[in-house]
């Protein structure tokens, strides 16, 4: 016991000590976070998926080419409870539920992606003065009644930080595992250690549960900023992060370690990790949505662990949702630490 918090200690005093780590493991994903937070581009134009509730005319009784023009940029499908579709517009998986009150066309829509909302308002508020203008000489028959179906006080910074964050906890872990574990082994550290009266397993622990207090570090620094300087609101059921944050770390040094097994050189690993670590971030909705991906890429995107992080962590922190939210990313990303650990052990060498 005494062998392994003596590691655990020089490890986490070798990190703090070295600032380039410092600053590729905390800030460099801060000033993603802050540019982001602040300057949100357009994501695309993917088609919105759209529940309509019972008989609108303004939709049923449009003429063909305008229904096909419509069906180019909006999926409209009929369903007939509207307590369910508002739930999915909630979690994401619809843009809005359209239904006719009386003479009034009513959208109801989510915040959440501020650039789907503002094509929801469009895209109706035009349907509405087509409708008007078809009745020309006559008083308007419809008006647009649009309503958000969370709290308005919602920033697009909710919608932000959980992609970042999963990024910088891949980041962090992988290059952290990789970078050392080639650098110990071409200074022969990893040979002395070897020898040393202490156990293997204690060095895995003590490097593991460094990973794992900086990550937690990482989270605690990542939703700080986010409230304080972004107005990020958190969810009741927030601290649900933290477990899939544990989850993800294990995940991603797995990965790291996969790297540093492979390469002779720290330049070599750095190369590795940021070859899987970049691109993963693109394909896992780190920095932009997915959701008008095509399907094929949508596939391997869910072969990812960083999506699943990703996923888990919007779903706690923004959407509300519970521990049915966590359980299975979380197993996805045990399972992905377990894969990469035992392909890592076949191909370790204690020596370069």
């Amino acid at each position: 016991m005494r062998a392994f918090l003596s590691l655990t200690r020089a490890m986490f005093l070798g990190f703090i000590r070295d600032r380039m780590t410092l600053f590729w493991a905390v800030l460099f994903p801060l000033m993603f976070l802050v540019v982001f937070g602040g300057l949100l581009g357009d994501q695309g134009a993917s088609k919105l998926p759209v529940a309509q509730v019972g008989e609108v005319a303004a939709l049923d009784r449009m003429p063909p080419e305008a229904r096909e023009a419509l069906e180019q940029s909006v999926a409209i499908e009929k369903v007939t409870d509207e307590d369910e579709a508002l739930r999915e517009v909630r979690d994401g998986d619809l843009a809005a539920v359209v239904s006719e009150d009386g003479d009034r066309l009513v959208v109801q829509y989510s915040q959440a992606d501020q650039v789907a909302a503002a094509r929801v308002r469009a895209t109706f508020q035009g349907i509405v003065d087509a409708a008007n203008v078809a009745r020309t000489g006559a008083r308007p028959t419809y008006s647009l009644d649009t309503r958000q179906v969370e709290d308005e006080s919602l920033k697009a910074i909710q919608y932000v930080t959980p992609g970042l964050l999963g990024w910088a906890i891949a980041m962090s872990a992988t290059f952290g595992a990789a970078t050392n574990l080639v650098n110990w082994r071409r200074t022969g550290l990893l040979r002395r250690l070897r020898l040393a009266p202490v156990r293997v397993s204690s060095v895995v622990l003590a490097r593991v549960g460094v990973s794992l207090v900086v990550a937690l570090g990482q989270t605690a620094i990542f939703i700080s900023l986010a409230v304080f300087g972004f107005g990020l609101q958190l969810t009741g059921s927030w601290p649900l992060v933290l477990p899939l944050v544990l989850a993800g770390t294990l995940a991603f040094l797995a990965v790291g370690l996969l790297a540093g097994s492979v390469s002779r050189t720290e330049e070599g690993a750095v190369g590795l990790a940021n070859f899987i670590v970049l691109p993963m971030a693109f394909l896992s909705g780190s920095f932009f949505s997915l959701e008008g991906a095509p399907d094929w890429l949508q596939a391997v995107s869910r072969l990812l662990p960083l999506r699943h992080l990703n996923d888990g962590m919007l779903d706690v922190m923004v959407r509300g949702q519970g521990l049915e939210a966590v359980w299975q990313p979380m197993a996805v990303l045990l399972a992905f630490a377990a894969v990469c650990t035992l392909v890592s052990a076949r191909l370790f060498r204690w020596e370069t």
